[in-house]
């Protein structure tokens, strides 16, 4: 019975599980999607998907782990902006975002919004925030979810293009930061879609503008910052899988196809669409690419804000 299977790839052995790190924590929105796709990845590639929380420090304990995983197409993650942020707000990360890792697929995209408390600040709109901002200079203040996160980020580059300036007041997670929104505590801030739309159409708070590159399906008369008049402006929340470094070409080109198949089956949309996400495959030389480039977006906005890395 055995061999057949002698001098065989180590692929073939259908019985080995493929693991699934993801550095986020059970029930988060990275964690509901994969393993929502899980059943469709296991078929699509003979192999039973098994999902591994390994959360901490950002996501670094979790992508940690995956890079000292051997190359062979039996370990994947799933990572997200944090990702290429590291280098930039951290004096030391464990491994190189670019160099120990092999992108396989951009999955997806979270929209991001800039919304404002509506007692605190009378603009409508984007536009209109910048023109409070730059005629009363050091008045507004604007809230985070923490030092170095994307939330801080998004608003930073939107200063940094408008040429305005605001005083950031950082919290520890989205929850204590929209709490104080909604009480005024503080005027105004970057949130997800899935995050904030309950309270968008509530009118506890109010959007002022879509930070991605085009407007969201569930607000669609909300304009985006580009069509506000900040031509560079684009900052999505994503997500991408990914392997060690130095995973084979053929495993690469195995993988990203069964992505696009899982991606595709109806539970899975629904997952997304529940969460206000878009799937965006993209192949594994434009994900690579884009990591890149993302990670120099950020490092350029991290030293223009004056960041300093902790």
């Amino acid at each position: 019975m055995g061999a057949p299977c002698v001098g065989a790839p180590a692929w073939s052995q259908s019985d080995r599980p493929i693991k699934f790190i993801l550095p986020v924590g059970v029930g988060s929105g990275v964690d509901t999607i994969t393993r929502a796709a899980a059943p469709g990845l296991s078929a699509a590639l003979g192999h039973t998907v098994v999902v591994e929380n390994q959360p901490g420090a950002g996501g670094i304990v979790g992508t940690a782990a995956l890079v000292r995983s051997p190359p062979d197409g039996y370990t994947l993650s799933m990572v997200s902006n944090n990702h290429v942020i590291f280098p930039s707000v951290y004096k030391s990360v464990p491994f190189d975002p670019l160099g120990d890792i092999t992108p396989i697929s951009m999955v997806g995209n979270t929209p991001l919004m800039i919304v404002a408390n509506p007692q605190k600040v009378s603009a409508n709109n984007v536009r209109e925030l910048t023109a409070l901002l730059k005629n009363q200079p050091g008045r507004y203040n604007y809230a985070s979810s923490g030092n170095g996160t994307i939330l801080q980020l998004a608003v930073e580059m939107y200063l940094q293009q408008a040429n305005v300036r605001a005083r950031h007041i950082p919290y520890k997670g989205v929850g204590p930061m929209m709490a104080d929104l909604i009480g005024g505590q503080v005027d105004f801030g970057v949130l997800s879609q899935p995050s904030v739309l309950p309270q968008i159409k509530s009118g506890a708070l109010k959007a002022l503008g879509a930070c991605g590159g085009e407007r969201m399906a569930a607000l669609p008369d909300l304009p985006t910052l580009r069509e506000q008049g900040l031509a560079d402006y684009v900052v999505e929340g994503w997500f991408a899988v990914v392997a060690p470094a130095k995973l084979p070409a053929a495993d690469v080109q195995r993988i990203y196809p069964a992505l696009g198949t899982a991606f595709q089956a109806p539970e899975v949309k629904q997952a997304m669409d529940a969460q206000g996400n878009r799937i965006v495959l993209m192949p594994p030389e434009k994900t690579a690419a884009y990591f890149r480039s993302e990670m120099e977006k950020y490092a350029r906005v991290v030293k223009a804000a004056g960041i300093e890395p902790s």
